[in-house]
């Protein structure tokens, strides 16, 4: 069934609240339904040819497309492409959208080139699944775009992966230069903008072919769901929506609908996640016992001025080092009373976590220095809380030092 667009000219708040949904919906229900069915009947085979031969627009079977996740993949589409050039497909976790696109887009034999800082489980999945399928990978420094280009194979690789902002040091990607490397070469280019997130940073607006999000953090901002989405041209979409139909990785059309409801208030949401993020980072930054800040709103940053110039709002993590080892930097998090201890970021609640714990618990601190880890690192992931609150908060764990 058609879904409607927000006009271009209509602001985040209002797409966020109104793109992608009918605005007659069954039973007069002011909100999308949730649409529980596996299967969609066909009045006759007259009815069943019609739909096989393209002249009408429904559904048939679950795992190939459900109303309540065409709803949400049309707001999540007109959120990150206001001009409605470019649509999404919904994916039951950020993962299964990185998944499902990197198998989809790259045959055995083929070679991709990511970037070294990011998430670990991409980086996970192209180190070990990938290998073992006969797909090569180059790992390039972040931000090295002679070391990029240089790692391109013609006519072997494919696809070119990084994150903007980069998870955990929110390094900033100069989207133009990577896309104009890309095109140079004839290679598709994905970026994970789930720092970022559609009100911060739209890279297709700078020329990236694929955008990815884990619609867990930011998009669906209540920690109570899990979801990913990716977003691009109608004609690359369409190629991963019939991988999705093979691979068989598909949202249920109930954390489709969680995700319609929380993307409403995501314009909101995001004004106070920048607002403290910043003011959070400032604090830090003139704190006696925190040695350095990664935030891409602070000019100490290496990468402020492109983030700046590319970047409407910063975000609402937060990655510093504390003066101190591994044991005082957990003391220092055990102390804080208003975020949980937990992985994740981007709802409601602020969380805080001890990256060379929470994620490479396994390895020594010389192998997780190694991978650029160090033990003193924290990350917060500010909820929509009073700032001044967390602000108090973080001082008197720090000053209990």
């Amino acid at each position: 069934m058609p879904v409607e667009q927000s006009p271009p000219d209509h602001g985040p708040s209002t797409a966020a609240v109104h793109a992608g949904e009918q605005r007659q919906r069954a039973h007069d229900s002011i909100t999308t339904p949730i649409v529980l069915a596996a299967t969609y009947p066909f009045d006759d085979t007259a009815a069943l040819v019609e739909f096989q031969e393209g002249r009408v627009q429904r559904e048939e079977y679950g795992r190939y497309g459900n109303p309540t996740i065409r709803a949400a993949e049309a707001k999540l589409a007109a959120l990150e492409s206001p001009n409605g050039q470019d649509t999404a497909l919904l994916c039951p976790s950020g993962m299964s959208a990185i998944t499902t696109t990197i198998l989809a887009m790259v045959p055995s034999g083929g070679h991709i080139i990511i970037t070294d800082d990011g998430y670990r489980r991409t980086r996970q999945f192209v180190r070990t699944i990938l290998a073992r399928l006969g797909v090569e990978h180059t790992v390039v420094p972040t931000g090295d775009y002679t070391a990029l280009e240089a790692a391109i194979r013609p006519g072997q690789t494919r696809l070119i992966i990084s994150e903007s902002p980069t998870n955990p040091y929110l390094l900033v990607i100069d989207l133009p230069r990577v896309a104009e490397i890309a095109r140079k070469h004839r290679v598709k280019t994905m970026i994970d903008a789930t720092f970022a997130t559609p009100f911060n940073q739209r890279p297709i607006e700078f020329g990236i072919d694929l955008v990815t999000h884990s619609c867990t953090k930011y998009l669906g901002g209540h920690n109570d769901l899990l979801a990913g989405v990716v977003i691009g041209k109608p004609d690359l979409i369409s190629a991963l929506r019939d991988a999705q139909g093979i691979l068989g990785g598909i949202c249920d059309p109930h954390s489709a609908y969680l995700l319609i409801r929380g993307v409403k208030t995501f314009a909101l949401r995001m004004e106070r996640q920048n607002a403290s993020g910043m003011a959070i980072a400032q604090f830090l930054e003139s704190h006696p016992r925190v040695t350095r800040v990664y935030y891409p709103g602070l000019p100490s940053h290496p990468n402020h001025d492109l983030a700046v110039a590319q970047m409407h709002g910063f975000g609402g993590v937060v990655s510093f080092e504390i003066d101190g080892d591994l044991e005082a930097t957990s003391n220092f998090v055990d102390r804080l009373r208003i975020p949980y201890i937990a992985p994740s970021l981007g709802g409601v609640e602020s969380l805080v976590e001890q990256p060379s714990l929470m994620s490479f618990y396994e390895l020594s601190s010389e192998e997780r220095l190694a991978v650029g880890m160090r033990d003193n690192l924290v990350r917060l992931s500010c909820g929509i809380e009073d700032t001044a609150d967390l602000i108090t908060d973080l001082t008197q764990a720090l000053d209990l030092f």
